[in-house]
């Protein structure tokens, strides 16, 4: 069964007041579902599996990591890291050093191998997008573009702030205590 339209599930007891939020929320489950993911990568033929595209990804996007860390970003634990990285090293993808503010610590980062098969990931998003954008005019694409840029400036600037502070509620939105 589609999505309703407007994202609002009406038999939902829970929702967020803004449809802005429902959209980028139906948005993210759906493209960081695992098995999205691991569907239309099969049904693309693709050879590797969906962590692997996940972890050089990451990789691809933020650049050499600790091991823990890599963790933390995949939400998963390190002895899956480690089952991860040991299918990359084995395809000649990652390669782990020394990090060199920590003897104790390992860095691990893509080889020129893996920065090209990063690169086909980052490939496939570029296709997934185009799919999406099928119909679409140029001029909305670069409309949408700048304002999503503008969105995702604005939403680090704030993160920042609720790292500092934590949220405040808007004005016209506190709850009533009833």
């Amino acid at each position: 069964m589609a999505p309703a339209r407007s994202g609002r599930d009406p038999d939902s007891t829970t929702q967020y007041r803004s449809d802005l939020l429902t959209d980028l929320s139906r948005l993210i489950y759906l493209w960081e579902s695992p098995e999205f993911q691991s569907e239309v990568l099969t049904r693309s033929g693709e050879p590797l599996d969906q962590p692997s595209h996940q972890l050089l990804r990451l990789l691809g996007f933020a650049g050499p990591s600790r091991p823990s860390r890599i963790a933390e970003q995949l939400k998963t634990g390190p002895s899956n890291v480690s089952k991860i990285l040991h299918r990359l090293e084995a395809n000649g993808w990652v390669q782990r050093t020394p990090d060199p503010t920590d003897a104790r610590a390992t860095i691990v980062g893509l080889t020129a191998a893996g920065t090209d098969a990063a690169q086909h990931v980052f490939d496939l998003g570029d296709d997934m997008i185009a799919q999406v954008l099928t119909g679409w005019t140029p001029r909305e694409v670069e409309n949408y573009t700048r304002l999503t840029r503008r969105f995702v400036d604005d939403a680090h600037v704030a993160a920042e702030i609720m790292r500092a502070r934590g949220l405040t509620r808007a004005r016209g939105t506190e709850r009533s205590s009833s």
